[in-house]
């Protein structure tokens, strides 16, 4: 089980409680219920795997984040680029702007990244 790759129902549920957090876990079962149809040992089983990865943490009835949303997004694709294109932006860009050509604003936002970390 690799950290930042979640499935469906599990990003659903990472959603729920970046929305919700600080949230406590009975509250949180009853979103679980109502959004998703789930039993409360279900809730609690899919909150431990993602605790369990480091993303979140339910101290003492109380759930909150490890990483923010931004951040787990940011190490997830950071994984991405690192397993398919052994770690380099540059192919990665390659590959993506093969199939999908980028508009000017998307341009002259990453010129301005790029120029930021120049800096």
């Amino acid at each position: 089980m690799e950290k930042y790759k979640l499935g469906e129902m599990e990003k659903r549920l990472a959603d729920l409680i970046w929305e919700n957090e600080p949230i406590a876990s009975g509250r949180l079962a009853k979103l679980c219920e109502t959004a998703f149809g789930w039993k409360r040992t279900t809730s609690y089983t899919m909150l431990k795997r993602l605790c369990d990865r480091g993303i979140f943490v339910n101290d003492r009835g109380t759930v909150s984040a490890l990483l923010p949303r931004e951040e787990f997004q940011a190490a997830r694709g950071e994984q991405f680029i690192n397993e398919q294109f052994d770690g380099s932006l540059p192919q990665f860009l390659t590959a993506f702007m093969r199939r999908r050509k980028l508009d000017q604003k998307s341009v002259e936002e990453l010129k301005k990244l790029i120029e930021e970390y120049e800096s």
